[in-house]
C-alpha cells in the first residue's frame, strides 16, 4: 500500500518515523539509505515484534540528513521528543552509586548517585558500585580509618576530635599540609584500585586498638579487614593497567537481543549490566540506540571494548570516547567472556521472557476486544487513600502495552474536604488532564478509577468539562479487598471476569500497583506530618530548617539513625544537639 510513496524515497542517509491511524509516531529510525531501510519493512516478511509494529503503521514520514551521523543524532533528539513506544527504551532507569571524592573546602568521602555524569563536571567518581552497600560500607569505612573532617564549618578552638587523633585539625591555621596531602594521597590511591594500602591501615588499626586492650574495637577492624579481603577476592578479572572500561557483548537469537556490560574500574572487574529485549528494525541500530540510552545515564570510561560489527566509529562521535575492538590477549578474553554471558543470559531467560510478553500482549488484547476500544496503548490508573481524614492523597500509575511506564506516575495531595472520594477524584482528574491539555503531552486511550459508579461519574464530568473524549471505567473490590468488577464507564454494565482468564490478572495487577503506589505514597506524608510535628519542638528550628530537614531525611526514622555531621550539614551545632537529644526519647 506504500508503493508508491516507496518509489519517491531517495537512497540518502536520515531519519524515518513510522506512525499509527492517529498520526501518532510510534517508531524513529535511521538509516545509511532511507529508500532501500524503509522497503526492507514492507517488502519482505516481518515476525516478532517487527510484525507487531509493521500491522500498526498508517504512513511514514522521513528527513534526510547530510551523513549517518546527523541522522543518528535527529534520531535520538526525535525518540526524546516523541517516546516512541516501539523504540528500545532501559527497562531500568536506576542510576548507580559512586564514591564520590571531595577536595575543597576539605577533604570528605560520600556515597553519590547521578542520573548524568559528565566527563566534563571533573567530579572525583569511582566506580559504579552495582552493589550499594558495598559503597556504604567503603565510605563509613574511610572515615572510621582516616582522620577526616567531622565537623561542619570552622571553630576557634580544636575539639576533641584533634585531640583523639580522629582529625587533622581543619580549624587550625597550623593544619599539617604534608599529612593532608598524604591522607589524599592514600585515600585516593585506595579508590583507585591499591587494596593494601587500606589493608595496611587496618590492620595497624587493630593492633592500636589490641594493644590498649580495646578488644571490642580491635574485633569491628578484623571484620572490617576480612569484608575488604572478601572483596579482593571477588576480582577474578584484572588488568594492570588501571583503565577504567567498558566491555559490551551481545548476542541475537530468535527476534531478541541480550546485552551484556563489564565495568571494570582501575583494571579491576566491579560488577556490570544485563538487559534482554526485542528487536524491531536491525539488530545494530537497536543495539546502538541502546547504548546511547545506558549512557546517558551512567558514567562513560576512558575506553570501551566492543564487537568488530559494532557502529564503533559513530558511538566513539557521538560519546567522545574510545570504542576498541581488541584482536587478541586479555582484553579479546574480557570481550568474549561478555558475549559467552549475553549468550547464556538469552538462552536461560529467553523462554519466560516471550511467555511473559505473550500473556501481557495477550490480556491487553483481550482488554481491548472487550471495551470495544480501536486502541489501547496507554491506560491511567487512579487510587484516592486517607486515614481519619487526615493527609488525603491520590496516585496515578500508567501502563503502557500492558507494561508499567513508571516515569509517567503522579501523586497528588488533595485541596478540596477529607473524606470525599467524589470531590477528591474530580480534582485529581481536573489537575491531571488540564495539564496534559496545556502540554500538549500524551493522552490515553483508557482511564481506570478505583471504585465504582461514583468514581465513574466524577471523572466523566471533569472530562466534558474540559472537552476530552476519553473511555472510563471502574475497577470495584469485593469484601476481601481483591480485584472483583470491572464496570464498563458508557453503559454502567458491570463486566463479569473469569477469575483464572489473563485479563483478570491484568487487571488485578495494575489495580495492586495503583494502591501500593498510593498507600507508599500516604505513608510518607504522615510520616512527614510525624516529623513535622517533632520538629516544632525544637527551638531554633523555623519553616525554613523545617523545610531543609524534611527534604533531607523524609521521616523520623531516618532523623534517629542520623549523625551529628549529617544534622549539621543544615543546622547549626547546639540546635542539632538539641535535636538528637529530643529524639531519644521520641516514641
Amino acid at each position: 500500500m506504500f508503493r508508491e510513496k516507496l518509489s519517491l524515497v531517495p537512497n540518502l542517509p536520515g531519519s524515518y518515523q513510522m506512525r499509527n491511524l492517529d498520526g501518532a509516531i510510534i517508531y524513529v529510525g535511521k538509516a545509511k539509505n532511507l529508500h532501500r531501510r524503509l522497503s526492507s519493512y514492507f517488502n519482505r516478511t516481518q515476525t516478532g515484534k517487527t510484525k507487531k509494529m509493521v500491522s500498526e503503521i498508517a504512513d511514514f514520514t522521513y528527513i534526510v540528513a547530510g551523513s549517518e551521523l546527523e541522522a543518528f543524532v535527529l534520531e535520538l533528539n526525535l525518540i526524546k521528543e516523541y517516546n516512541p513506544k516501539y523504540n528500545v527504551l532501559l527497562k531500568d532507569d536506576k542510576s548507580y552509586p559512586y564514591i564520590e571524592y571531595i577536595a575543597h573546602p576539605y577533604p570528605r568521602v560520600k556515597v553519590s548517585r547521578y542520573l548524568s555524569v559528565r566527563k566534563k563536571d571533573n567530579k572525583k567518581l569511582f566506580g559504579p558500585y552495582p552493589n550499594a552497600y558495598a559503597a556504604r560500607r567503603i565510605v563509613n569505612l574511610l572515615n572510621r580509618v582516616y582522620p577526616l573532617k567531622k565537623c561542619e564549618g570552622i571553630k576557634k578552638e580544636l575539639c576533641l576530635y584533634y585531640h583523639i587523633h580522629e582529625c587533622l585539625g581543619y580549624c587550625s591555621k597550623d593544619l599539617n599540609k604534608q599529612d593532608l596531602e598524604r591522607m589524599e594521597k592514600e585515600i585516593l590511591s585506595f579508590l583507585n584500585g591499591n587494596d593494601k594500602i587500606l589493608v595496611n591501615r587496618l590492620e595497624e588499626k587493630m593492633k592500636e586498638y589490641s594493644d590498649s586492650l580495646n578488644f571490642e574495637m580491635a574485633l569491628e577492624m578484623k571484620q572490617e579487614l576480612d569484608y575488604i579481603k572478601v572483596i579482593m577476592d571477588k576480582q577474578k578479572v584484572e588488568l594492570h593497567d588501571l583503565v577504567n572500561r567498558d566491555v559490551i557483548g551481545y548476542y541475537f537469537d530468535k527476534g531478541y537481543i541480550s546485552v551484556q556490560i563489564f565495568f571494570l574500574r582501575n583494571g579491576k572487574m566491579v560488577g556490570g549490566h544485563t538487559e534482554i529485549f526485542p528487536v524491531v528494525s536491525e539488530v545494530i541500530d537497536d543495539l546502538d540506540e541502546y547504548i546511547m540510552n545506558f549512557y546517558a545515564k551512567h558514567e562513560i570510561p576512558k575506553e570501551i571494548l566492543v564487537l568488530e560489527d559494532m557502529n564503533a566509529e559513530l558511538l566513539s562521535s557521538l560519546l567522545e570516547v574510545k570504542f576498541l575492538t581488541p584482536t587478541r590477549g586479555p582484553k579479546k578474553k574480557l570481550l568474549e567472556m561478555a558475549i559467552m554471558n549475553s549468550k547464556i543470559n538469552l538462552e536461560n531467560e529467553l523462554e519466560l521472557i516471550k511467555k511473559d510478553e505473550y500473556k501481557t500482549e495477550v490480556a491487553n488484547e483481550e482488554l481491548k476486544e472487550l471495551l470495544s476500544l480501536s486502541s489501547l496503548h496507554r491506560i491511567d490508573l487512579f487510587d484516592n487513600s486517607n486515614l481519619f481524614g487526615n493527609f488525603s492523597v491520590s496516585g496515578m500509575v500508567v501502563f503502557k502495552e500492558g507494561r508499567p511506564s513508571k516515569n509517567d506516575y503522579r501523586k497528588f495531595k488533595i485541596q478540596v474536604d477529607k473524606n470525599d472520594d467524589y470531590h477528591t477524584m474530580k480534582e485529581v482528574v481536573y489537575r491531571r488532564y488540564q495539564r496534559m491539555l496545556l502540554e500538549k503531552t500524551e493522552k490515553p486511550d483508557l482511564i481506570i478509577v478505583d471504585g465504582g459508579i461514583n468514581q465513574i461519574n466524577a471523572c466523566k464530568e471533569v472530562l466534558e468539562e474540559l472537552h476530552v473524549k476519553i473511555k472510563v471505567c471502574g475497577l470495584r473490590k469485593n469484601d476481601h479487598h481483591r480485584t472483583n468488577d470491572l464496570i464498563n464507564g458508557d453503559t454502567y454494565e458491570v463486566i463479569e471476569l473469569d477469575k483464572t482468564s489473563n485479563v483478570f490478572h491484568y487487571l488485578t495487577r495494575m489495580q495492586d500497583e495503583v494502591h501500593n503506589f498510593t498507600i507508599n505514597y500516604h505513608r510518607t506524608i504522615r510520616s512527614k506530618g510525624s516529623i513535622s510535628s517533632v520538629l516544632d519542638n525544637i527551638n531554633g528550628i523555623g519553616a525554613k530548617r523545617k523545610k531543609a530537614l524534611i527534604k533531607k531525611f523524609g521521616s523520623v526514622s531516618k532523623m534517629k539513625d542520623a549523625s551529628l555531621d549529617e544534622f549539621i550539614e543544615i543546622i547549626p551545632v547546639d540546635v542539632a544537639k538539641n535535636l538528637m537529644t529530643f529524639l531519644k526519647d521520641f516514641r
